[in-house]
């Protein structure tokens, strides 16, 4: 079966062999026929199966057979993405599909210029590919409608309808003509969000390539049994292995991914982290190293982390095993994407292990267990020397500075008023990775302003209006 056999038309099987596709995925087969009829769907799939492609490509075509001018500040096509990095990644995909059906593509998203964001959307757009929170900012501001729009793509939906996404969504569905086609796609579905989906879509068809938040068939995946202080000099071993040409490591929070570049820094180690904390710039050069092989660690936690597609990712790391266990699936489906093989490690401690429990249930694989490497005792022993006195590096802590495991947390049930990436403002609550005010602007751990000039205890000033977003909310 080729893409033409599919219903595709010339145009897009001649981008596509641009860029080397000439067989369709699974995903693909089965999503793109359906699309082409118009109806709504609901895609379930691994990551790294060609979601982007399912959608995009069925799509373009779509707006090609109705031809129509863009009215200015307009689009026909939204796809609404979870994080910069993801939104960045779909876009470049639909320019690529789209070169030979002189289709037009910008993005919307936190930490970029607003005024450019202006500037793309004067003269209308086909395809627009945004983070809900600066489209949100337009919106408000009349530089964006969504009057006219023929298609919604939610990627990602498990995350854009988990709770810090579900009222901005709800408030840009409100401004969308009933008549549309909605497309909704995820690596996971849990039941919960399953029942939000089903406000948004219309006698969906459904999608199914794998079961419901199956991993990767392709990753080994282990797990070794280590205490929380001795993870760095189990990981430093590791990525001394020179086999391991890329690789990724996963921390739960921002803070966890900067110390963990500190901590291989001073092995010899060279990483980058990228997290909601870290600014555009930033974040693009930081993947752009991972990219062209200059760094070949990157740290970085579950919200950052999708969208990065990134060839040649032969290890995963999970420094610190995920308390949402779906996250687990999203991690190790960065490595083995585009049929090639992967390798997922996790590092166990014991306040962990109800986590690989969890982990374990969803995804009806049990890791095979790897004992700890030869020569790990010395190099423990050898970070430990060399910590200076009363370092407490070896203990896990929260941002008040108070000794803690992290608690657990399900899918679908975060605290009330959590905020991720893109989201709206919160109204109490501790914010999650990806949200919340810049490093520098905010109040850590519910403190008072930095320099002694705000009140303490987080009482600071209240917000006039709707507040402002960070640049690490979309």
């Amino acid at each position: 079966m080729t893409f033409a056999h599919l219903g595709l038309a010339e145009p897009l099987v001649r981008a596509l062999e641009a860029k080397g596709y000439t067989k369709p995925t699974p995903i693909q087969l089965q999503s793109i026929p359906t699309l082409l009829e118009g109806r709504d769907l609901l895609g379930i799939a691994q990551t790294g199966t060609g979601k982007t492609a399912a959608f995009v490509l069925p799509s373009i075509q779509r707006l090609v057979n109705a031809p129509k001018n863009v009215l200015p500040t307009h689009c026909r096509m939204l796809v609404l993405a979870p994080t910069r990095e993801l939104a960045s990644q779909i876009a470049d995909s639909a320019r690529d599909y789209g070169k030979f059906s002189k289709m037009s593509v910008t993005t919307v998203f936190g930490g970029t210029s607003i005024n450019k964001n202006r500037t793309d959307m004067a003269r209308g757009v086909d395809i627009l590919v945004a983070t809900p929170g600066r489209l949100l900012d337009l919106i408000e501001q009349r530089f964006v409608s969504l009057a006219t729009l023929e298609i919604l793509v939610l990627d990602e939906a498990d995350q854009m309808l988990d709770l810090g996404f579900i009222h901005a969504l709800r408030k840009i569905v409100r401004m969308l003509p009933k008549q549309r086609q909605t497309l909704f796609f995820s690596a996971t579905m849990p039941n919960a969000i399953r029942e939000l989906a089903d406000q948004f879509l219309k006698d969906p068809a459904t999608v199914k390539v794998a079961p419901v938040a199956t991993t990767a068939e392709r990753v080994d995946q282990h797990v070794t049994f280590v205490n929380q202080g001795e993870k760095q000099a189990l990981l430093t071993i590791h990525l001394r292995n020179p086999e391991i040409e890329r690789c990724l490591v996963f921390t739960r929070t921002k803070h966890g991914a900067d110390r963990v570049v500190k901590l291989l820094g001073h092995a010899g180690i060279a990483a980058n982290a990228i997290h909601g904390n870290k600014s555009q710039p930033q974040r693009e050069r930081a993947l752009g190293e991972f990219k062209n092989g200059k760094v070949k660690v990157l740290i970085a936690t579950d919200i950052a982390a999708r969208g990065i597609d990134v060839s040649g990712v032969s290890h995963v790391f999970n420094f610190e095993l995920p308390n949402v266990p779906e996250q687990y699936v999203h991690r190790i489906g960065r490595t083995a994407r585009a049929g090639a093989s992967g390798v997922a490690i996790s590092f166990c401690a014991d306040d962990e292990r109800s986590y690989l429990r969890d982990i374990e249930k969803l995804t009806r694989v049990k890791a095979d267990v790897k004992p700890l490497p030869e020569g790990f005792l010395a190099e423990a022993a050898k970070i430990k020397a060399a910590r200076p006195a009363g370092s407490d590096d070896d203990r896990r802590r929260d941002d008040s500075g108070r000794h803690r495991a992290p608690p657990r947390a399900t899918h679908a049930a975060r605290p009330t008023g959590a905020r991720t990436e893109g989201a709206g403002r919160p109204q109490q609550g501790a914010r999650p990775e990806g949200a919340g005010r810049p490093a520098g602007n905010g109040r850590p751990g519910g403190q008072g302003r930095p320099g002694g000039y705000g009140r303490p205890g987080g009482a600071g000033r209240p917000q006039q209006g709707g507040g402002r977003r960070s640049p690490a909310a979309g």
